[in-house]
């Protein structure tokens, strides 16, 4: 027997109802709609079951930054399985392919960047985060500083920590979150603002509710800060200038630990290695997963500065943490070979100087349709607001739906767009052409003609 079965569209469909719950979905609005059922993908595009060519506007998801089909990494995968497809890192054992991964990260980190803990996704990752500097502080006779401030609107992840540390309403109203020593201030999120201020103000003014916050706290009980460079899935927010140097300002001053969630933003999406570099802070500590291993095969770590390692390695102890897949030997060898080809086809340095300002160009002249409030981007992470007036940047009324009209209109025109609310984002994969890049815009332009029309 095959291992997957051939069957039509509407077999995959009715067996996905009968068996298959989602993440993030509506499972009764599901069972009216229908999935979309993805068969093969090749470079920037997907097919569905009907033959149906999409542009991953969202490279999968943030994911597949080498785009898809690339044989070495398959063969990366291959190789690997044959020869130790499988063992763990407990009890003083390791293997080739984490160890030769660490190096490699460590190198492309900051100087301060010398060890890597190694998880299975990007909320493994920052559940990892909120042991490690607890245990930090712990060690360093500290053990009352237990508070990590994050932001409203973040996302770290789904899982109970990585959902605390997110900041999303509508993730806190299920499950009894966030748990306790997590707390949220303000995001940097300019558009949303009233406008009084300038960006540049606006930057000062929200990094500085950090400081407010710690001083309510008590700064001998944060632990930490952690922020996404950009915020991703909360709508592309790209903070103002003026927003991060401030931050950092505030985290050396008090002395607590600063977190750059680099899950979206590491490994060339933003036009440098991490969003900590394009940003100019030096984080103690960086979660990443995504674009480690293109999305080919799931891994995710944090990358420990020198501060936190040297303690945890002196004084620690044994590390109560870990996973089964803790630097699975597969996935670290994809990944070993997912960042060997985004250096040597110089993939960071062609979103920094050739298809992230090209796309970025264009991207920018769809603020001058009847529905766009402002069009952003950084390297090839960007959002478009949709408004229902551009001066005033007034938004739809929310039961409207209109950014999920618009993204149905997207994919069923042949380009994958996300909603987030009335914020429509995008983030292809690095390897996108400057014709693909073109038919990105042309086809977002066309969903949104699609969406003035209905919802007139």
């Amino acid at each position: 027997m095959a291992a997957i079965e051939k069957r039509t569209r509407s077999e995959w469909q009715d067996l996905d109802q009968q068996h298959y719950l989602h993440p993030f979905t509506d499972h009764k609005d599901l069972a009216k709609q229908k999935s979309r059922i993805i068969t093969r993908a090749d470079g920037v595009y997907i097919y569905d079951a009907d033959g149906k060519k999409i542009l991953d506007g969202m490279a999968g998801l943030w994911c597949v930054n080498l785009g898809y089909g690339r044989d070495e990494l398959v063969d990366a995968a291959e190789r690997q399985m044959r020869e130790l497809p499988y063992y763990n890192s407990f009890f003083q054992c390791a293997h080739p392919p984490s160890i030769e991964l660490s190096k490699v990260i460590t190198d492309l980190a900051p100087d301060n960047f010398n060890h890597v803990f190694y998880t299975g996704s990007g909320s493994e990752s920052n559940d990892t985060i909120v042991r490690m500097v607890r245990r930090y502080w712990d060690l360093l006779d500290q053990p009352e500083r237990q508070i990590i401030i994050s932001r409203q609107n973040a996302y770290h992840g789904s899982t109970m920590a990585g959902a605390s540390l997110s900041g999303m309403k509508a993730m806190h109203a299920q499950g009894g979150l966030p748990i306790p020593g997590i707390v949220h201030i303000e995001q940097p999120y300019y558009f949303g603002s009233d406008h009084s201020l300038s960006e540049e103000e606006f930057g000062l003014q929200t990094a500085r509710k950090l400081e407010q916050k710690i001083q309510e706290l008590g700064a001998d009980k944060v632990a930490a800060f952690i922020g996404e460079p950009i915020q991703g899935a909360g709508g592309v927010i790209v903070p103002p200038a003026s927003y991060w140097p401030e931050i950092q300002r505030i985290c050396d001053e008090y002395g607590i630990l600063l977190v750059t969630d680099e899950v979206i933003t590491g490994f060339g999406r933003v036009g440098e290695w991490f969003g900590a570099d394009y940003f100019g802070v030096k984080p103690d500590l960086m979660p990443f997963a995504k674009g480690v291993t293109s999305g080919y095969l799931p891994l995710g770590g944090v990358l420990v500065g020198d501060r936190v390692a040297d303690v945890i390695i002196d004084k620690g102890g044994e590390f109560f943490h870990g996973y089964t897949y803790s630097g699975h030997p597969a996935c670290c060898a994809v990944a070993i070979e997912s960042l060997r080809l985004t250096k040597s086809e110089g993939i960071v340095e062609r979103v920094r100087d050739d298809i992230g300002p090209y796309l970025q160009e264009r991207w920018g002249k769809l603020v001058d349709h009847p529905l766009v409030g402002e069009a952003r981007m950084v390297g090839l992470m960007g959002a478009f607001e949709i408004v229902a007036n551009k001066k005033s940047r007034e938004r739809f009324a929310e039961d409207k739906g209109v950014g999920t009209t618009c993204r149905n209109f997207s994919v069923s025109n042949g380009l994958v767009m996300r909603a987030v609310g009335d914020t429509m984002i995008v983030a292809p994969p690095l390897v996108l052409s400057h014709a693909e890049a073109d038919e990105l815009v042309e086809k977002a332009w066309k969903a949104l003609d699609l969406t003035q029309k209905a919802i007139k």
